[in-house]
């Protein structure tokens, strides 16, 4: 069984004893209710050269506008331990919200312009919420190398850009995301959807992968290929916050005529709220 600590000085007491050894530190940041694609995370900071890893399980009460998103948020911490122990995960740092934001705590983490749109204007707070999180992680943990998924490709674009803002000394690396056999991107959230829910789910990776072969069929209009994704999802889901083709750098609605895009989506099915994403090229 992977050892569980949730406090911050056995946490720091940990690394140092790793450090000591000469182990190289890998972090992978989660909030738990772990499924493959979070296994998946493990495995690529292993190769990335890290010898000793940290999952963090933590719900992170900053990022959720939304009280009851907050309190549905499966939270299997036994579960998760297990499953990290299966891919020989060296500790599984869970602290409480009292034990990351103290009383008093008032400092927090800001990127400006990549926040601005998307799950920025859908979720407000929310990013700050991550960033002060992702900051406070890195900082506890002081990683050599840290990785994250591209499924939540805004997320990793702000926090790629936040490390090297702040002149943090760790190496980035994203994953490309991890889906079903029907092309649903795997979630935690994924546990909440109904059977019928979860089939109309589908729906998402159907849509975007019309918008890839009209990409790669010479379509370079934004507009018409947002409209593609959108006459796709309709009658599938229950509603769309946005569909977005944007530049993969910058998160600004995209250029017509751009070799690349990427192509974001965030939906709601049966209650529960979904986002995916995918990288819109000519050959696919």
């Amino acid at each position: 069984m992977t050892d569980i600590v949730d406090s911050i000085p056995d946490l720091v007491a940990r690394l140092d004893h790793a450090r000591a050894e000469g182990k190289r530190v890998g972090v992978v940041p989660t909030m738990g209710a772990l499924h493959t694609g979070h296994l998946a995370l493990v495995d690529e900071v292993r190769n990335a050269g890290a010898n000793f890893v940290v999952l963090t399980v933590f719900v992170n009460p900053l990022q959720f506008n939304d009280a009851k998103d907050l309190d549905a948020y499966p939270r299997t911490l036994d579960e998760d331990a297990r499953a990290a122990a299966t891919r020989g995960v060296d500790l599984v740092f869970a602290p409480s919200p009292g034990s990351m934001y103290p009383p008093g705590h008032q400092t927090s983490v800001d990127v400006h312009d990549l926040t601005r749109r998307w799950e920025g204007e859908h979720r407000p707070g929310h990013f700050r919420g991550v960033t002060t999180v992702v900051t406070k992680r890195l900082a506890l943990t002081a990683p050599a190398v840290a990785i994250f998924g591209r499924k939540d490709y805004q997320q990793w674009v702000v926090l790629r850009r936040m490390v090297e803002d702040l002149n943090l000394r760790i190496e980035m690396r994203a994953m490309d995301t991890v889906r079903e056999s029907d092309g649903l991107a795997l979630s935690s959230r994924n546990g909440r959807l109904a059977p019928t829910d979860r089939v109309r789910a589908t729906a998402i990776a159907r849509a975007m992968r019309a918008a890839q072969r009209r990409f790669a069929d010479g379509e370079r209009r934004r507009v018409v290929l947002e409209g593609v994704v959108r006459d796709s999802l309709n009658g599938d889901v229950d509603a769309i916050d946005y569909v977005a083709c944007v530049d993969p750098e910058t998160l600004e609605p995209a250029s017509d005529g751009s070799v690349t895009m990427q192509l974001l989506v965030a939906v709601h099915v049966g209650g529960v709220r979904l986002i995916d994403n995918m990288r819109l090229v000519s050959t696919p």
